[in-house]
């Protein structure tokens, strides 16, 4: 699926390099722009932006002139970032046509989670159906079946059944799972992932089979013929 292009727009440079490490681990492509005329100038001058991430208080043009300008032109969705949280502003930011308003400082997770709710909502992100060997996962409806019927799955049993099908005949580390499926969220040591597979290839029944251990090192997905 082609990556989604997101526009992060703060005059903080430490501000966008965090929120940029955040989405770009969600793999996102993230472009940066230190004021609004450079944010205007890249909104028109990219093709297909998703989404963007806008602060209120910048230099040269602020947050809400970058929001009239573009919303004369496109409807994508916008985040607006603000160090204020003032009633005022949040009804100016809802007049003005922005998805979403986020107070400094914010949980950048938090953030990533918003981004994501809105361009399902908003229809960017398409269903993502993966099928293999009898078993049928819907990410965006995050639902499973095997043999058509649904079985009921924790969400990091289902973004881990989700990585092994993406990932399927690749040999993968306890520690590349722990990154790509855990991330941000977890600090401890790879048991997690046994206890997480274990459960997951008992809910699976038969199909529990196609996840193999590599023994000394993880586990691959593997369906026979």
């Amino acid at each position: 699926m082609e990556q989604k292009k997101i526009l992060v727009v703060d005059d903080e440079s430490r501000m966008r390099k965090l929120v940029h490490d955040f989405l770009v681990k969600k793999d996102y492509v993230v472009l940066e722009a230190e004021n609004g005329e450079k944010a205007v100038d890249l909104f028109f001058e990219e093709k297909e932006i998703a989404l963007i991430i806008l602060d209120v208080m910048m230099p040269k043009m602020d947050g809400w002139q970058v929001c009239r300008t573009i919303r004369q032109y496109s409807a994508v969705p916008i985040i607006m970032l603000t160090a204020k949280s003032d009633e005022r502003d949040e009804l100016l930011g809802f007049e003005l046509g922005v998805d979403e308003y986020i107070s400094k400082p914010f949980s950048p997770k938090i953030l990533v989670a918003r981004v994501e709710a809105i361009l399902r909502r908003s229809g960017v992100t398409t269903s993502e159906l993966l099928e293999i060997g009898g078993i049928v996962l819907d990410k965006s409806a995050h639902l499973v079946k095997i043999d058509g019927e649904p079985i009921d799955l924790s969400v990091k049993e289902f973004e881990l059944l989700s990585y092994f099908i993406e990932n399927k005949g690749i040999a993968l580390s306890r520690e590349k799972i722990l990154n790509n499926v855990w991330n941000y969220d977890y600090y401890g040591d790879a048991r997690t992932i046994d206890t997480h597979v274990k459960k997951l290839r008992s809910k699976m029944g038969e199909k529990g089979d196609y996840i193999k251990t590599i023994w000394g090192m993880g586990y691959k997905f593997e369906v026979a013929g």
